[in-house]
């Protein structure tokens, strides 16, 4: 005995050791390809300064004999910098006027902001309304990066959007500090993490909250005005998060946009009138929105910001043109610099506004041509020397496009100085050096986006071949785990040998080369070099002249479908068309099933199962049931998969569909009555969902057991159930709560939610202290029930005891009733009925499910609670589906059937995109890190993490925890 449980023991520590390598396989393969797909870039601490020139010779044209003079005089003393997050562009036009013969167009953000409108009407050498077109990705973190440093961050930058950290390039913030500028800042308080200790004096809001219209901008209010009038500062920065918080939470086209728009206007006005002649305003956006509100990607919306330039003198020599000229958001960085006499940063890669050096009056064209020249020489000088130091650092630039873009910059440079010789021809010339400054400017930009979004193909083939090898090593394993005599063990001491010898081999080439250890790189080859031996030890063992379909128990049209699946991620179009193409494949595959089950007569009868004796496994009554029980069952799953279709989010790829408007959350609805109707429906649902549960453990008996986790579903799931839907009215109806009543309201949002993942967390440690429950009654005229805990009496005594649950249950029940069996044997045979006996497995598993999906459902806006119990219907339908052709009867290990996994999968990714989910970070459901925490989690990020991870990946984590059968009760007679 005593050997034998020495042996279980060091049986389990191998199946760990096994995992754990299972998990470094597919942890190497990740990291190898996101090193390969995430874009990087050097980022250089080099720091522009006003001693150090940008390029050789003397200071351009203009800044000679000028006392204090940098590398151009300064035009303003002071900037006032308003920032109001995701100001699209078209927040800021006019409402256009109603076109006879065309259909009128009102939406609530357009025309809101009419103080710009009327100064560029007004005053059009004085203002300018821009089109900003910002490079992805449009995060808040690094757009603020962008404005300051003038680079371009890459997109694995967008992981530190709400953990941001101090900002190590060359930035206008440094370029300020350096030249003793007095700077105060109020909002946002990202930027006191990008530039810790940078200003004079700051007014910081956390601004993690996307529920919260106000705060921040209230708080910025209350300071701003008294601020300006004290003049104690040189620049100030207002950053406001209105607008960009009612995006996330009502969407653009909501009345609640036009109050915002309007509250910016407003302030704008304000500072209008408070503004000096040495003073510049610039109100800008730093990215755009989607029409859902949200942003991150690439898409038009999202990529179009505002950005506007007023100043009490002249400043521009022409009107405005008919249609706003479009520059790149990282013009507006040199160009500050130079109009504040400031250094251009080193890393800068904008091209100046070239217009506003023109002196803002058209009188001498050739003066104030040649400043607009100077400008951009200045500008083109610096960017050839952050391109020579940057190449000079990595081998990212391409050799040939680097090496005419300098010659380009030779030649303008000669023109330059030929030009400022010559004056009499600077007529004639000044366009065509404007030309080439401007060409050479544009390609360099061109060129650093291409190098800074060029992937590592070599990397991301072999991430992914990592990963399939360790997929294909989870189904060797599967398989051969349960053969009789496999070398299991010595098998591990393979990889582990090999995989540090080949680490050790590759660390000490590079080395040896002088190169630096890439520690990817060498997790990547410790892993590669430790399953190939094990593979080929495999297959030895195995033996060659035996075949390997047994490793492979897939059903031909399933794994004809999963190699459709797996084929789709190598096509853009069925990349974006993935919500619509997996319920086609979904539909299919449920198709397959009953056509299968029906063809190869594989059908059971859901009804009890009988057993004659123990020990005998003849049964009795008809063998095989008609296909209508199965044609029921997929007519079911068909029609669940197509209304969860209606709800859906359109990818930014296409402009032309329209998305679900049943994913908002309530309080973004406009009318009482709907509202509260849309609330009764959710609550339904609910209710629906709690009964359908029950019911269904009613039916299989598992709500008999006075045990403590069948008296939690009892009665912990209704509570639980009233917790979410008083959550769901408190936070469809906050803002409309009377003033007496908010702080209660604000209470009950905290502590609602917070109880509900209690009761969930209770219930889930009772289900794993009490498992299984099994209920036992005796027939025979005797009425008796008791409940069974306990899977076996005592140390197990066999290698069965150890797999199968069943079996144990069945050996304990004969012992508990061989007294009675005994004393009744002249009475006749005695029935033993175990109601819960047949669903021991999947009763604990659906008593798992739901409580987890009441957290992941308030996670969600409260009409996903329709998608939930659709879910749900789909899991017992599918359940019930498998269970029809699954044999409890059956001897041998326990199996999860090929075509319940790939059912599962498909189901979950379904239900990802029907909880208005999509693979891009626009789409990403921030609201979810506040349930529970209004007021922001202050400096913890795994919180807030760990909320929004659970309502992204909901439907992956409720189906995984899905994916055993289940199958009726039986009546045994013994």
């Amino acid at each position: 005995m005593k050997a034998f449980l020495f042996s279980t023991r060091m049986q389990k520590v191998s199946v760990l050791l096994f995992l754990g390598w299972v998990c470094f396989l597919f942890y190497a393969g990740i990291a190898l390809f996101t090193s390969g797909f995430l874009l990087t870039r050097l980022e250089l601490t080099n720091q522009s300064s006003c001693q150090e020139p940008p390029g050789p010779g003397s200071l351009p044209w203009g800044s000679q004999g000028k006392s204090g003079a940098c590398w151009m005089p300064s035009r303003f003393s002071r900037v006032v910098l308003v920032l109001i997050d995701a100001l699209r562009f078209d927040f800021a036009q006019p409402q256009r006027s109603h076109v006879p013969g065309e259909r009128p167009v009102s939406v609530p953000f357009l025309g809101k902001l009419g103080s710009l409108q009327r100064i560029l009407e007004n005053k059009p050498h004085h203002a300018r309304l821009y089109r900003s077109q910002v490079d992805p990705p449009t995060t808040t973190m690094q757009r603020l990066k962008a404005l300051t440093t003038g680079s371009l961050p890459t997109f694995i930058d967008a992981g530190s959007n709400f953990a941001s950290h101090a900002i190590v390039e060359d930035n206008l913030i440094k370029q300020l500090n350096s030249a003793g500028r007095r700077i105060v800042f109020m909002g946002d308080d990202t930027w006191k993490d990008l530039f810790p200790g940078a200003f004079s004096q700051a007014f910081f809001f956390s601004s993690f909250n996307v529920r919260d219209l106000h705060t921040v901008d209230n708080g910025i209010l209350e300071h701003l005005y008294p601020t300006m009038d004290s003049r104690a500062w040189d620049v100030l920065i207002a950053h406001f998060l209105g607008v960009d918080h009612c995006g996330h939470k009502h969407g653009p086209h909501h009345p609640e946009m036009a109050k915002k728009l309007s509250q910016m206007d407003q302030v704008i006005q304000e500072l209008l009138e408070r503004l000096e002649n040495d003073t510049l305003l610039v109100v800008a956006g730093d990215h755009g929105m989607t029409m859902n509100g949200d942003h991150g990607g690439d898409s038009e919306l999202e990529v179009s910001a505002a950005l506007f330039l007023y100043s009490p003198t002249p400043l521009f020599p022409t009107v405005p043109p008919e249609e706003p000229e479009v520059i790149p958001q990282v013009s507006l960085v040199p160009t500050l610099a130079l109009l504040l006499g400031l250094p251009i940063p080193f890393g800068n890669i904008g091209e100046v506004i070239t217009e506003l050096f023109s002196g803002g009056n058209d009188s001498h064209p050739q003066a104030s041509a040649l400043a607009q020249v100077s400008a951009l020489y200045i500008n083109a000088q610096q960017v050839s020397r952050f391109l020579h130091t940057y190449a000079a650092a990595t081998q990212d630039l391409q050799v040939k496009e680097l090496h005419q873009l300098q010659q380009l910059f030779s030649k303008a440079s000669a023109s330059y100085e030929q030009l400022l010789q010559d004056s009499q021809e600077a007529e004639t010339s000044l366009k065509t050096l404007t030309a080439e400054l401007q060409r050479f400017l544009r390609g360099a930009r061109a060129i650093c986006i291409e190098s800074w979004a060029r992937f590592s193909l070599v990397r991301m083939a072999g991430g992914a071949a990592l990963l399939a090898a360790a997929c294909f090593l989870c189904l060797l394993a599967s398989q051969l785990a349960v053969s009789p005599g496999f070398p299991f063990r010595p098998l591990l001491l393979v990889p582990v040998a090999w995989g540090l010898t080949w680490a050790v081999l590759y660390a000490g080439l590079a080395v040896t080369a002088g190169s630096k250890v890439d520690t990817v790189v060498l997790g990547a080859v410790a892993a590669a070099g430790s399953i190939l031996p094990f593979l080929w030890k495999v297959w030895v063992s195995w033996g060659s002249n035996r075949p390997l379909v047994p490793l492979l128990p897939v059903p031909g049209p399933v794994l004809l479908l999963l190699l459709i699946r797996w084929a789709t991620f190598f096509s853009d179009s069925f990349v974006v068309a993935e919500a619509r193409a997996t319920p086609f494949l979904l539909g299919s595959l449920i198709l397959f099933l009953v056509a299968h089950l029906h063809w190869e007569g594989q059908l059971l009868p859901p009804k009890l199962l009988t057993v004659s004796r123990l020990g005998s496994s003849a049964p009795t009554g008809p063998p095989r049931h008609s296909g209508t029980y199965a044609l029921r069952l997929g007519i079911g799953l068909l029609l669940c998969t197509r209304l969860a279709g209606l709800f859906h989010r359109c990818p930014e790829e296409t402009p032309a569909c329209h998305s679900s408007p049943w994913l908002s959350p309530l309080a973004s609805m406009v009318g009482g009555r709907a509202k509260n109707l849309w609330y009764g429906a959710c609550v339904g649902a609910l209710v629906t969902l709690l009964v359908v549960v029950r019911l269904w453990l009613r039916r299989y008996g598992n709500l008999k057991s006075p045990e403590p986790p069948v008296l939690f579903v009892r009665w912990g799931l209704p509570l639980m159930a009233l917790g979410t839907a008083a959550y769901w009215a408190l936070a469809s109806g906050a803002d409309e709560a009377p003033p007496r009543l908010r702080a209660l309201v604000s209470g009950a949002s905290v502590v609602l939610p917070r109880a509900v993942v209690g009761l969930a967390a209770s219930g889930l440690v009772l289900l794993l202290w009490r498992p299984v429950t099994v209920l036992v009654k005796v027939g025979a005229g005797a009425s008796r029930t008791r409940t069974i805990l306990t899977p076996f009496s005592g140390p197990p005594t066999s290698q069965a005891d150890l797999d199968y649950v069943v079996p144990q249950i069945y050996r304990h029940m004969q012992e508990e009733f061989q007294g009675r069996l005994e004393r009744t044997k002249s009475q006749g045979p005695v029935t033993v009925a175990a109601y819960q006996l047949g669903s021991v497995y999947s009763t604990a598993m659906v008593t798992a499910l739901i409580l987890l999906a009441f957290p992941l459902l308030l996670l969600h806006a409260e009409r996903v609670s329709l998608v939930f119990l659709l879910l749900f219907l789909q899991s017992f339908l599918l359940l019930h589906l498998l269970a029809a052709g699954t044999s409890v009867t059956t001897t041998g290990p326990f199996i999860v059937l090929w075509q319940a996994v790939s059912a599962w999968a498909l189901l979950a990714t379904q239900t990802f995109y029907s909880t208005g989910h999509q693979p891009v970070f626009s789409a990403i459901h921030w609201h979810a890190a506040f349930v529970g925490f209004p007021e922001g989690h202050g400096s913890s990020t795994w919180l807030p993490a760990l909320l929004v991870g659970a309502n992204t990946f909901a439907s992956h984590i409720l189906f995984a925890g899905s994916r055993l059968p289940t199958a009726p009760a039986l009546a045994l007679p013994v």
